[in-house]
């Protein structure tokens, strides 16, 4: 346990940041799902309305990911990481629905 102020005081700024982060992360988690559950969606039924979907929910995740690295919530590299992984899911979406 803390014994003096500041101590006390860094442990508070600590959970407090725990917090702040652990949102961050769980937000970015979900628009992440929602993009690669969108690219499902217009690779099955593709359409102007899925596409436009697809293209929006991953626009929004590049974004919620980029202000996580930026926060220092995760590491550029794994930002990084998970951008190519929705680049690659949104480009395997397209691909085959164009071929058709």
């Amino acid at each position: 346990m803390a014994n003096n102020k500041s101590s006390k005081k860094r442990v508070e700024i600590a959970e407090r940041n725990r917090l702040e982060n652990k949102s961050y992360k769980s937000a970015m988690r979900t628009l992440m799902k929602r993009c690669f559950s969108a690219c499902t969606a217009y690779s099955q039924e593709p359409g102007d309305t899925a596409k436009e979907n697809a293209q929006t929910s991953i626009n929004e995740a590049f974004s919620k990911i980029d202000k996580a690295v930026k926060r220092g919530v995760v590491h550029r590299n794994t930002g990084a990481h998970q951008k190519s992984r929705l680049s690659a899911a949104l480009k395997q979406a397209i691909e085959p629905a164009a071929n058709i």
